[in-house]
């Protein structure tokens, strides 16, 4: 059974939106202070339209389900594809219980409330894909929506209350050069990222060759209008300092709900927040059981990831086992610190285990002559990568901090070899 061609011109678009934009990363980048939309413009520029245009380049090159293991096996030899297919895969799996954290504290700040509302979500974005993308796109396109509407409310918001009061916050062009800002340029990178999962759905895609190129230039363009522009209404609701990583929306929303008499700005925010996180979620992790799909078709997997549901046409056993693994990483990331520093720890673990498969991505980039994009996008990789390290001021115990980092990333890569050993060919 061959997968379904449901994705044409429009859902890559709003699929792409879906995969890229976290609004998380607006509190994270508002907190880092009036020069991180500099960054946002930057990033775009070194990182997210090579990306981008490496993506589109590999899946007409390689329009089959798998995308960054395809691509990698092809180029590098099969050990080296489920290397950066397992290392990504995992980082997704990170990612989630990471974003999951937030978009939760959108609607509660009781640890308890946040891991049920949590594990709500995860379920909710992954049990819709499994029934197909017929189904399933329709969770990103209403993820996708919900952040184009979240983006202009929040700027036009923040244009009244300026009008009114005066910005929070006095702006300036070049970003504060502290411990902070070098960690923040490693999450600014990983908000960028996403625009690869679309090359994982490349089975799916109508005619990859005439809509991705479409699509990639849209999705970053709304991506950095909405970074950059939502960035700047949080600081002039907030300065700064008050504008917390985890509750920075929440607090935003509260203080423009009293700033211009709207006791219901609050609540529409949230409801916003979580459609957005729900189609992120639903792209995300529908996308990457793409890749145990073709690494179980290459007999690197046990079979049942390699088989579709008889029903609906869709990887299923992959994204029940993501949705697992996630789910238990939520719960294990709890233990021996504070809410706050847990979610550091969690991000700056997701980055690491995420910019190592872009270092292949890149590689194969550079063997199809995408010079310009290969030297940039690794770039920005590896400056990510050693940024992620850096504890910022949340951290309070830095050597469990960097234990846990060394430790995750050791198991990642660990794992791989254990797995792919005894599967192997020969």
């Amino acid at each position: 059974m061959l997968l379904r061609k449901e994705l044409g011109a429009r859902d890559l678009t709003l699929f792409a939106i879906a995969s890229i934009v976290g609004v998380r990363w607006i509190a994270t980048a508002a907190h880092a202070g009036p020069g991180s939309i500099l960054l946002w413009v930057l990033a775009t520029l070194l990182f997210l339209i090579p990306l981008s245009i490496t993506v589109a380049t590999l899946t007409a090159r390689d329009p089959a389900a798998g995308g960054m293991y395809l691509w990698s096996r092809r180029d590098f030899g099969q050990w080296h594809g489920f290397l950066c297919f397992w290392i990504y895969w995992m980082g997704t799996v990170v990612w989630f219980p990471s974003a999951a954290i937030f978009y939760a504290s959108a609607l509660t700040h009781s640890r308890a409330a946040m891991l049920a509302v949590s594990l709500g979500i995860i379920w909710l974005a992954l049990g819709t894909n499994m029934l197909g993308m017929k189904v399933g796109k329709w969770t990103e396109n209403l993820g996708a929506t919900a952040t184009w509407i979240l983006g202009l409310g929040l700027m036009l918001v923040a244009s009244a209350a300026w009008r009114r009061h005066g910005s929070a916050t006095e702006f300036h062009l070049l970003p504060e050069l502290n411990w902070d800002t070098v960690n923040f340029w490693a999450s600014i990178a990983y908000a960028l990222t996403g625009f690869e999962v679309v090359g994982m759905m490349g089975g799916e895609i109508k005619n990859p060759a005439r809509d991705l190129p479409r699509a990639a230039w849209i999705a970053s363009a709304f991506t950095t209008l909405f970074y950059a522009g939502s960035t700047a209404a949080l600081l002039v609701l907030l300065p700064p300092a008050k504008i917390s990583d985890l509750n920075g929306l929440s607090q935003a929303g509260d203080a423009a709900g009293g700033l211009l008499g709207l006791p219901w700005l609050p609540t529409a925010i949230a409801a916003l927040v979580l459609c957005s996180a729900v189609g992120q979620f639903g792209g995300l992790g529908s996308a990457v059981a793409r890749m145990p799909f073709a690494a179980g078709a290459d007999h690197l997997l046990p079979e049942i990831v390699a088989r579709l549901h008889p029903r609906w046409g869709t990887p299923w056993a992959g994204m029940l086992i993501f949705g697992v693994l996630a789910s238990a990483l939520l719960l294990l990331i709890q233990l021996g610190d504070t809410a706050q520093a847990a979610y550091q720890t969690i991000v700056s673990l997701m980055v690491i285990s995420g910019f190592l498969p872009f270092l292949y991505i890149f590689a194969s980039a550079w063997k199809c002559g995408k010079y310009l994009s290969a030297v940039c996008g690794t770039g920005v990789s590896v400056l990510a990568i050693i940024c992620s390290v850096v504890p910022t001021a949340d951290i309070h115990n830095v050597w469990l901090f960097e234990g846990k980092l060394a430790a995750g990333t050791m198991a990642v890569v660990g794992s791989a070899w254990v797995v792919y050993s005894r599967r192997r060919p020969g």
